[in-house]
């Protein structure tokens, strides 16, 4: 028992380790950002954490690498870098295991032992599942403001500016996971990278369909010349209407879904209220 309680003060004590610091990323970004990121500084941030370090080398490199692409979905959450959740990623499974072992001390049986190996497995793999949920939002939001975005870069081509700067405007204006991606892609651009790296890479980073067309389409005008606003006219029409044809799929598929939930909630209830009198009136008579 004391062992029990010695390993979940552990436990805790580690947790609180890696999940006090949650903004504590996002505050040395904006530090570096105002005085230059040094080395100093850098030796000092990796020092203050050393346990993270030992923590992320119990996952595998495969992990590391699915984990990382599932951050870049999520738009790589400043408050969460990957090194802490990959040392979550172990304190969640020795959570899960201590929760485990105080069920299995108090009913030994084969049953409750692969409830604790479930349990422990699905703890480790809550922040991939945390990640995922929050990279299929960041998509569906992406693909929802696109549309809107665009017709928004064809006005400002169409009154005279450049494409880039149409970009920009749209990026300092809109909101949302999209304009963070437009701005992200002028900066990389304005750091030197090519702009069909700089939209390659954004195109990775979302992995969004629409946006894979758009960015592909850009990239082949750029290349052969073709005039940047009936791109965007054309793949401004496209979208729309494919969110339109989206928004239809959607509507047709209510009346499916509704079928199951009118069998089991309301159906029950209708028969009781017809067949309930007539019940009651023939045990009556007999």
């Amino acid at each position: 028992m004391y062992a029990v309680v010695a390993l979940g003060a552990a436990l805790a004590l580690a947790l609180w380790a890696v999940f006090s610091t949650a903004g504590a990323s996002a505050r040395q970004v904006r530090d570096n950002l105002s005085r230059g990121f040094s080395a100093e500084i850098a030796a000092v941030g990796g020092s203050t954490r050393p346990t993270l370090g030992t923590l992320h080398r119990l996952t595998t490199p495969k992990g590391v690498a699915r984990l990382d692409r599932l951050h870049a979905l999520a738009g790589r959450p400043a408050a969460w870098p990957l090194s802490r959740l990959l040392a979550a990623k172990p304190l969640l499974a020795g959570v899960g295991l201590l929760l485990g072992v105080l069920l299995l001390a108090g009913n030994a049986s084969g049953r409750m032992l692969a409830l604790v190996i479930v349990v422990t497995a699905v703890a480790y793999f809550v922040p991939d599942l945390l990640l995922y949920s929050r990279g299929i939002e960041r998509q569906r939001a992406i693909g929802l403001e696109l549309p809107d975005t665009l017709d928004q870069m064809l006005i400002a081509v169409e009154a005279g500016l450049g494409f880039e700067s149409a970009m920009s405007r749209a990026g300092e204006n809109g909101k949302g996971p999209l304009a963070e991606e437009l701005q992200r892609t002028l900066g990389d651009m304005r750091v030197g990278v090519p702009r069909k790296d700089a939209y390659l890479a954004m195109e990775e980073r979302t992995n969004v369909p629409d946006l894979r067309n758009f960015t592909r389409a850009v990239v082949q005008a750029d290349a052969y010349g073709i005039s940047i606003s009936s791109v965007l006219r054309t793949q401004a029409a496209e979208m729309r209407m494919k969110r339109r044809q989206r928004a239809e799929e959607q509507a047709m598929k209510i009346p499916v879904k509704i079928v199951v939930p009118l069998m089991l909630l309301i159906l029950p209830v209708l028969l009781l209220m017809i067949m309930g009198p007539v019940v009651l009136n023939a045990m009556e008579q007999f």
